[in-house]
């Protein structure tokens, strides 16, 4: 009798937890739906409704607006290269200093990891990172966007604890067959990494898709500039930025700012959106492996 209550009871608790996800779902997406029905519709539209999940006048001007020259497509293309080089120099720096620091037996570990920690609670601030940038000679170049945030700190305590979690005699059977330390790390310690690898770098990727703010900073020359900065000047600036309105059809009209804003939205957010359904079995799985003992 007991366990029928009992398995009510789960049933019930099951049912409330599927209404209270399905509702915060919905409360969630909504706001990104309503922002790609607005940002096809016109500015009478806009004014007149409030909130809408389907356009009633379908108008692509604030794309038309948006990718009217090639500079937005070059800028793309700086994103994708900014993207896939610092992901590839995020995951390689972490992961061989991370397993260097999963060595137990590693000449002055406990001082290494203790500086790491310190970094995390203590960085110089942004004239003192500009200045080294300045003096490595990076100024205006995309290593500036990638090098001086090549290792984090936090994902390298994670990805470290996932290390030491593995069995001991993999690397041990490993050396015996003749493996040198990057042996180990390349053919026994990465192919079980791989939840670990993808989550991280799912998360390196998404921080060099959205950083915006290290390219004004460091780089002067505009046909260098990424797709988040060529975006906020869209935004920003009360003139086109990416195109020249002389081109244009002379009965062209200047689509409304806020459909410009959402469209901007929506173009620097599908592209890196699109990376996640492939990573989403490891996601789950990597967040949580290296989190379990320290």
């Amino acid at each position: 009798m007991g366990s029928n209550h009992d398995s009510l009871g789960e049933k019930v608790f099951d049912g409330f937890n599927y209404l209270f996800l399905s509702i915060f779902a919905v409360i969630t997406v909504l706001p990104f739906i309503y922002i790609f029905a607005g940002s096809f519709a016109t500015e009478a539209e806009l004014s007149e409704r409030s909130f809408f999940l389907i356009p009633r006048d379908f108008s692509i001007s604030a794309y038309q607006y948006i990718f009217s020259s090639n500079t937005i497509f070059r800028s793309i293309g700086v994103s994708i290269y900014i993207t896939v080089v610092g992901t590839i120099t995020n995951l390689a720096f972490t992961l061989t200093m991370a397993y260097a620091l999963s060595r137990r037996d590693l000449l002055g570990r406990n001082l290494i990891m203790n500086l790491v920690i310190f970094s995390m609670l203590f960085s110089g601030g942004m004239i003192p990172t500009y200045l080294v940038v300045k003096e490595l000679g990076l100024l205006n170049s995309y290593g500036a966007l990638i090098l001086p945030g090549a290792i984090s700190a936090f994902n390298l305590i994670i990805i470290k604890n996932f290390f030491q979690q593995l069995p001991p005699g993999l690397e041990e059977s490993a050396r015996i067959d003749g493996c040198t330390d990057l042996g180990v790390l390349w053919r026994i310690v990465l192919p079980l990494s791989m939840p670990v690898i993808a989550t991280f770098g799912l998360f390196y990727a998404v921080g060099h898709w959205n950083n915006f703010f290290s390219a004004l900073l460091y780089l002067n020359d505009h046909t260098k500039w990424p797709l988040q900065v060529m975006l906020r000047e869209i935004v920003m600036l009360s003139q086109l930025a990416i195109g020249d309105i002389n081109n244009m059809d002379p009965n062209y009209v200047k689509p409304p700012e806020q459909s410009v804003k959402m469209a901007v939205i929506v173009t620097g957010t599908i592209p890196i959106l699109l990376v996640y359904p492939l990573l989403q079995r490891h996601f789950a799985k990597g967040v949580l492996l290296g989190s379990i003992k320290g």
